[in-house]
């Protein structure tokens, strides 16, 4: 399934949504490809960076989720952000909305740029590299 179909198999009400977080993440991070696939039992748009999940944007029975693993690991975006989309329900690492009122596009696309210059998969290596140091 291409991203098109999949935000075009999505109701309508949600479409041009979902359509317009898609190109923010696209433009505004070019380090991602969006692939669509499984993720926790459902179909989304995923967004890899070179070798690691980066971004979800999924669709549910009573709101969407934008998965941004960029906050899981950083507290100081996570506050950030959480105070500037007052009103999305945050998570660990991701952000549920139900309308475009909840995730204004200008902030988003701030997330994402912010979100853009992390690389997660140095961030992991780095993790792996220490653990396997207090194992010796």
């Amino acid at each position: 399934m291409s991203i098109t179909e999949f935000i075009l198999s999505q109701p309508e009400d949600r479409q041009e949504l979902l359509s317009n977080l898609h190109e923010i993440i696209f433009q505004n991070d070019k380090t991602v490809t969006p692939v669509i696939a499984p993720m926790m039992g459902k179909e989304m748009i995923i967004y890899n960076a070179p070798g690691i999940f980066k971004y979800g944007l999924s669709s549910v029975k009573n709101y969407m989720s934008l998965h941004v693993l960029p906050i899981y690991g950083s507290p100081m975006l996570y506050e950030k952000y959480k105070t500037l989309l007052k009103k999305a329900s945050f998570q660990k690492g991701c952000i549920n909305f139900k309308n475009k009122d909840e995730m204004p596009f200008d902030i988003v696309k701030q997330l994402i740029t912010d979100c853009s210059k992390i690389d997660l998969r140095a961030i992991k290596e780095q993790y792996l590299r220490s653990k396997k140091e207090k194992l010796k």
